[in-house]
């Protein structure tokens, strides 16, 4: 099956500040017809990075079995990270970059590759959204959850797994 799956993330300016995720699955049965799965979620006291790479770690996750995807962000340092094998040095080097550095949130990096690992996946960069309708509605849902960090906010699309 193959998945589009459009990400945004919202840290709304402020490490410290709320923040929250977006995430759509746009993808057609074995009937033909299309379908879309909404995601998002809240967050406080987070980074932007952070939220990016929840996004797309709650998509692939979202996939009860492997399939072709198709990853949009406009993280540019997600899709780097992959497309320019930035994550194949950090773990040579023992999650360490550039100067020595340690990187941040380890911890989901490597719950993105466990993610990753069921599926064939290109990332895909949307620098400023490109026009995508799917990702704009991530950045809707994204700026929607980081101005209700205290609810975890689930719309499904009426889609079953």
């Amino acid at each position: 099956m193959e998945v589009s799956i459009y990400t945004d993330g919202s840290a709304r300016g402020n490490p410290d500040g709320p923040g929250g995720y977006g995430t759509i699955l746009v993808f057609v049965d074995s009937k033909g017809i299309e379908h879309k799965k909404e995601i998002s979620a809240g967050y406080k006291r987070t980074t932007n990075n952070r939220m990016e790479l929840l996004a797309a770690i709650v998509g692939l996750e979202a996939l009860n079995r492997p399939c072709k995807v198709k990853l949009y962000s406009d993280s540019q340092y997600l899709v780097k990270a992959f497309n320019d094998h930035w994550i194949d040095g950090w773990i040579k080097k023992g999650w360490r970059r550039g100067k020595n550095e340690p990187v941040k949130n380890v911890d989901l990096w490597k719950r993105m590759l466990e993610a990753r690992s069921k599926h064939e996946v290109e990332f895909i960069w949307v620098k400023g959204h490109a026009g995508h309708e799917q990702n704009e509605r991530c950045d809707y849902l994204a700026t929607t959850a980081a101005d209700q960090p205290q609810e975890l906010l689930l719309v499904d699309a009426g889609v079953d797994n």
